[in-house]
């Protein structure tokens, strides 16, 4: 048995998405089919839509989602019809060589499902992040369902799927954040503002925000930062090194991925201070530091997949922290909207106009 749903598709490169007819198979071995009930507008969508990511046109668009379950394949144990999911884009395999390590945040066999989702003319669909959840039904390893506690809005949960985990798991998992820690976030989009969030829930005693847009830097600071730089008018190394008495910070993230922003973070680290990188570059950027100041300053410079998330064990416990009024989901989400919606919050996502625009299905 077959579904027909509608669903957002990126047809070809730089063109605007168009809802289309999209073809759901019913659930093989270890595969879930999920009812998507929400799902959040991410700059990663944005970048399918553009060819930035691959060629494999066309894309079934959409990561960032929450949903329940409707039936589940031959294998599948753990989870059942009518359970609430939060949807997860990398799905431990258990058997890799760095799942067999002990560390299955970087497993090198993510699943994902078997069978394509197709357009009725049989033209398959390159699932964006193996999820493709732009859709009224979408197929997924049963791996990337995460059950959560069913009284966390949709539109809430899904943003932890993506952007709410990379960010929070920046700091927290890659940067292990501490109590009195100091931390300096560049960028404070969603991803950013998700660092400072998780910064702040881990007990960080100073968290300076960095943008140079006004307006993102007001939200910053209700996810917990605790100072503003507005680099667009001052230098932002010398007022992160202001506000820690010269030393700089033992915490720094940048969240943009551009190669200023990184020799932005290096340079504003204290001595033995870490730098981790969760902001995704383009594929051509680079990035020319001295050797020396790599040498002589110490510390550790990471890069952050995904937060370095395990999401069994993330998810529901973000999912809890925002039941229990830790950590606002709810900030994050600055409209909804509907399917025939997405090409205009790609638009405000551009004009920096919103935190995240969730499709609400």
């Amino acid at each position: 048995m077959t579904h027909e749903v509608r669903a957002v598709v990126a047809v070809e490169k730089g063109a605007p998405v168009e809802v289309r007819t999209v073809v759901v198979p019913d659930p093989g071995p270890g595969e879930v089919l999920v009812a998507v009930q929400a799902c959040g507008v991410c700059h990663t969508d944005l970048h399918y839509r553009e060819g930035a990511i691959t060629d494999g046109f066309p894309f079934l668009l959409g990561h960032e989602a929450a949903g329940t379950i409707e039936a589940v394949g031959e294998g599948v144990t753990d989870l059942g019809p009518g359970d609430y999911v939060v949807l997860a884009w990398r799905a431990p395999c258990g058997a890799c060589r760095s799942c067999r390590r002990g560390r299955p945040w970087y497993c090198f066999d993510s699943r994902n499902a078997a069978q394509p989702m197709t357009l009725p003319d049989g033209t398959e669909l390159t699932a964006a992040l193996g999820i493709g959840a732009f859709a009224e039904k979408t197929l997924v390893a049963a791996g990337q369902a995460v059950k959560v506690d069913p009284a966390a809005r949709p539109e809430a949960a899904g943003l932890i799927g993506c952007g709410v985990m990379a960010g929070y798991g920046a700091a927290v998992n890659t940067g292990n954040v501490g109590r009195g820690d100091s931390v300096a976030v560049v960028g404070c989009g969603g991803v950013g503002n998700a660092a400072i969030a998780g910064a702040a829930l881990n007990g960080a005693r100073k968290i300076i925000a960095i943008d140079v847009d006004g307006g993102k830097l007001d939200r910053a600071e209700r996810f917990g930062a605790t100072h503003t730089v507005n680099s667009r008018r001052t230098d932002p190394v010398e007022a992160v090194r202001a506000l820690t008495d010269g030393h700089g910070v033992d915490l720094a993230i940048d969240a943009v991925g551009h190669p200023e922003t990184f020799r932005q973070a290096f340079y504003m680290r204290d001595h033995a201070g870490v730098l981790v990188q969760v902001g995704v570059p383009a594929p051509e950027a680079t990035v020319e530091l001295p050797l020396i100041d790599v040498f002589s300053r110490g510390g550790a410079v990471k890069s952050s997949w995904y937060g370095d998330c395990l999401p069994s064990r993330d998810f529901p416990f973000l999912v809890d922290q925002y039941l229990h009024g830790q950590l606002d989901l709810g900030a994050f989400v600055s409209e909804t909207t509907s399917l025939d919606g997405v090409e205009e919050a790609f638009a405000k996502m551009r004009r920096a106009e919103v935190l995240r625009s969730v499709v609400v299905l």
